[in-house]
């Protein structure tokens, strides 16, 4: 009879080339090997594209892989990312969700270069170049043409320039609300987890009544050990993790040199990896 797998810590954000990383799924399994990892969640944004290889990756190398995804939601004009951990990524009704995400992205990503290239020198080809092939093309993409063209000196100095939404050049994609992409993940096996709600400050944690509804309708936790988050978001979300029954996840939003986010700085611990394993009936995680 086989072992049990050891459940260890995990890393459970991170992203690869197939959608605004810079590493291809191999690559980030051996970044994730080389920064002494025994887990991490592969979730790119509207895609499970890379989930193959980088289950190959892992059982190479011995690491568990949880699959994942990161789900673009809104309300109103806020864009609300959801984790969306062991879905089945044959789900009609996600794929569908997630298409149609993609495709604004994509035809959003045009209208930003359009409107860019009046002022600056920037076509749609500079922004093609900087991504792979089936990659979901977004505004890293967009940061990256103009770091290429000069325009700026990284992927957040554009963010914080150019394409910043008060100089007037970016417009909102298409996404659900976050009790839709909740319900979505759910009704697909997944484990949905609110990713980086602190990233505003403690003014602007998530209203306690959305949250609510939130896990009313299946939210399993927050991910409040973030880069990102600040600290009075912190406790502020530690509070309504503790009152609403939430998971607290930690994890890095690995992108590559696309931010200075490094692998590890946050990991989820075991028993929290081990609920989420015990929870998602989706997809089973690859164990190296």
């Amino acid at each position: 009879m086989a072992e049990a797998p050891v459940i260890v810590a995990a890393d459970l954000h991170t992203h690869s080339s197939v959608s605004d990383g810079t590493e291809t799924p191999a690559e980030l399994v051996a970044a994730v090997a080389a920064a002494g990892l025994g887990a991490f969640a592969l979730t790119d944004h509207d895609s499970t594209a890379g989930w193959a290889a980088a289950a190959a990756g892992a059982r190479e190398r011995g690491i568990t892989l949880i699959p994942g995804m990161e789900l673009s939601t809104r309300i109103q004009f806020a864009s609300v990312h959801v984790l969306a951990y062991l879905i089945d990524p044959l789900d009609e009704a996600l794929l569908a969700e997630t298409a149609r995400i993609r495709e604004s992205r994509f035809t959003r990503a045009e209208e930003i270069v359009r409107r860019i290239g009046r002022d600056y020198d920037l076509t749609w080809d500079d922004v093609l170049s900087q991504t792979t092939e089936g990659a979901t093309i977004g505004r890293p993409h967009i940061a990256d043409a103009l770091v290429a063209r000069g325009h700026a000196a990284t992927r957040s100095d554009a963010f914080d320039g150019i394409l910043h939404w008060r100089r007037g050049y970016a417009q909102p994609h298409y996404a659900p609300d976050p009790l839709t992409g909740i319900r979505l993940i759910r009704a697909a096996g997944g484990v949905p987890v609110l990713a980086h709600p602190g990233t505003r400050g403690a003014e602007d944690v998530i209203p306690e009544d959305k949250l609510r509804r939130f896990v009313d309708a299946g939210l399993f936790g927050l991910e409040i050990d973030h880069p990102e988050n600040r600290e009075g978001s912190k406790r502020r979300l530690r509070e309504l993790a503790a009152k609403y029954g939430l998971a607290v996840t930690g994890s890095s939003d690995y992108h590559g040199s696309g931010k200075p986010n490094r692998l590890g700085a946050y990991t989820t611990p075991p028993e929290v990896v081990e609920r989420i394993i015990a929870e998602g009936t989706g997809t089973s995680p690859v164990f190296g």
